[in-house]
Parts: structure tokens; C-alpha cells; sequence
């Protein structure tokens, strides 16, 4: 992945490869941080620990797919109340309590207002797994605030997300970032380019023997094909 945004000519002046003063920068490295963060959460009770398996959400009945692929989880573990008795996060899933019916509402820098409801739109997330992993929303909460990030970047994809790191942020008191949310790289059948769909990566259009400022163009194409 390096190398290949240093072929588009894309630098960065720190991360994981080249330091900076905000590291580590690596998420294996941070696990303390992350582990204050959900000391915190259980603490102030915004948190519980959670049974389910993923198998289990996915095939309850009423666990539709949201638009980002997270199942809506059916709160059968809601009702604990002993966060407080567990000394670690290992060896269970550990789901945020939303406040079901508030609007979580905020400006994106390039798709304007957003709005979605807490119980309705999206259900209680996963914070920790039961692997002893945090979860993407809380990992990125923490690393966002501990790096000082001003804009955050990424997919319209993730949209719903931002309100999940909205709650978690107000819940750890941690600053907001601004968002930017990017209309998504898609087929001609409308298909989102990913992994999953076996979509051409960036190495396999080099190994083509494109050349960056020719995959650069026709990215730029394909927006302004997208957008009419």
C-alpha cells in the first residue's frame, strides 16, 4: 500500500513508516489507550457485555443489514448491568447503549447536513471483541482524539458510522473532528470497487503498465461520469 500511493505520488510526513509525534501509529501498539477508553466507558455505564455471537444477531429476526453491512443488534443483552464487575473486556462482546430516539446530526464538509436516529437507524455497536480486539468505532475514536486529527477523510460508505463516533466521542468527552465523506469509486454496473468484488487494485493497473498520472485521469473521469 506504501508503495503504491508513493507511485501516485501521494506523501505523508508521519505514520506508521515514518514516525511523527503522535505515535505509535500502529494499532497493535496502542492497546493501553484503547483500554482506558473502555475503563471509561464502563465506568460511566454507557457500555455492557454482550453474549451474542455475530452468528447470533445475524439470524435473529428482527437484525436487518443496515446500509454499512452491520447487523441491527436486537438488545437480548441490554439489560445487564454488571459492567462493573469485569475487570477486563476479554472473552466477551462489549456493545455501546444507544440513547434510542436521539438525533445524532452533524455538517459534512461535501454531502452537507446529516442526520440519523440513535434505536432506529442503527442499534447498540460492538466497542470490544470477544477475540480481545477493539472495534473499529472505538479504535478510531481513540486514535483520532490521541492524534489530534482535524479532518477526517474516507467513503460515503461509512457515513452511519460517524454517528456511532459522535456518541462514542461525547461518551469519552474527546473533540470532534470535521468529516469528509467521498462519493464512492463504483463500475459500470454501479458496483462499489473493493476487494471483495475482485475489483483491479492499484498494483494490478501498474502491472499493466498504466502509468499513475493515466489511473489518476481516469479516476477523475469516472467522477465526473458519476456526477453527470
Amino acid at each position: 500500500m506504501y508503495e503504491d500511493l508513493r507511485w501516485l505520488r501521494i506523501d505523508w510526513q508521519e505514520g506508521p513508516d515514518c514516525g511523527g509525534p503522535y505515535g505509535p501509529y500502529s494499532q497493535s501498539e496502542r492497546r493501553d489507550a484503547y483500554l482506558r477508553a473502555w475503563r471509561q466507558l464502563r465506568d460511566s455505564g454507557f457500555i455492557y457485555p454482550c453474549t451474542c455471537s455475530r452468528k447470533d444477531v445475524a439470524q435473529s429476526a428482527s437484525a436487518p443489514n443496515d446500509s454499512d453491512n452491520e447487523p441491527m443488534y436486537s438488545g437480548k443483552c441490554r439489560s445487564r448491568t454488571d459492567a462493573i464487575t469485569f475487570a477486563e473486556p476479554a472473552g466477551l462482546n462489549w456493545r455501546f447503549r444507544v440513547p434510542d430516539g436521539e438525533r445524532v446530526a452533524f455538517i459534512d464538509v461535501h454531502l452537507g447536513m446529516q442526520e440519523f436516529t440513535a434505536g432506529e437507524d442503527f442499534a447498540d455497536f460492538l466497542i470490544w471483541r470477544r477475540d480481545d480486539v477493539p472495534a473499529y468505532q472505538l479504535a478510531v475514536v481513540v486514535d483520532d482524539a490521541a492524534m489530534r486529527i482535524t479532518e477526517v477523510v474516507r467513503g460515503a460508505d461509512l457515513l452511519k458510522s460517524t454517528a456511532r463516533q459522535i456518541l462514542l466521542s461525547r461518551a469519552l468527552d474527546l473533540p470532534l473532528p470535521a468529516y469528509y465523506h467521498c462519493d464512492l469509486v463504483r463500475d459500470e454496473n454501479g458496483m462499489r470497487l473493493a476487494k471483495r468484488h475482485d475489483s483491479l487494485s492499484i498494483h494490478s493497473l501498474r502491472a499493466r503498465g498504466l502509468t499513475a498520472a493515466q489511473v489518476l485521469e481516469q479516476a477523475w473521469q469516472q467522477r465526473a461520469w458519476q456526477r453527470g
